[in-house]
């Protein structure tokens, strides 16, 4: 075995940030199953009042933005750990809320 290996190997950095990527694949799932819920809600409320519901454009717009954090970090394109080790996300990446 090559010594750059055997250091890679023993980097503790590695290992916790495998154990962060693990919990927030959970957290990942979690997080899709509940925007899942909010887009059905949204369509049943649309569907019956003729509008959209603010609440739920925000709770939305607040998942979409945390899964996005997640995935920045489990592809290993940031080193922000989002909530529950950071802060909820405030803002989007991009501001597409309408209002009927």
């Amino acid at each position: 075995m090559s010594d750059d290996f055997k250091v890679n190997i023993k980097q503790q950095s590695t290992w916790l940030r495998g154990l962060y990527m693990l919990m927030f694949a959970l957290f990942y799932g979690i997080a899709e199953f509940v925007l899942f819920a909010v887009v059905l809600f949204q369509f049943l409320f649309k569907l019956f009042t003729g509008k959209t519901n603010i609440r739920l454009l925000k709770l939305g717009k607040g998942l979409a933005s945390y899964i996005y954090q997640i995935i920045q970090y489990l592809t290993f394109n940031s080193d922000y750990k989002s909530y529950p080790l950071g802060a909820w996300p405030k803002d989007g990446p991009c501001e597409l809320i309408k209002e009927d």
